[in-house]
């Protein structure tokens, strides 16, 4: 059974989001998340969407409650809280 996360947010501006993103991928790796998709709304591009693969879900769920990515959320310019959903196949 493969696990994934699907993560929707608001953010403040895009690019701006997308440097801040780019620059925590050492901590996704050590959650050991694996980015699938990173998409924005054609609609709202303020609004994105990223779909990880969960190779280990309990790191996953732990990395999603720390408060280092609370940090680098609100840092990149997350607004609100995101919609995080836990799926698996």
């Amino acid at each position: 059974m493969a696990h994934f996360i699907l993560v929707r947010s608001n953010v403040r501006e895009y690019t701006e989001w997308k440097r801040a993103y780019d620059a925590h991928l050492s901590a996704r790796n050590e959650a050991h998340l694996v980015e699938k998709h990173v998409l924005h709304s054609a609609e709202k591009p303020n609004e994105v969407f990223i779909l990880f693969e969960a190779r280990d879900l309990e790191r996953a769920k732990a990395f999603v409650e720390s408060s280092d990515l609370r940090e680098a959320m609100q840092k990149s310019g997350v607004l609100g809280q995101p919609d995080i959903h836990f799926l698996e196949s």
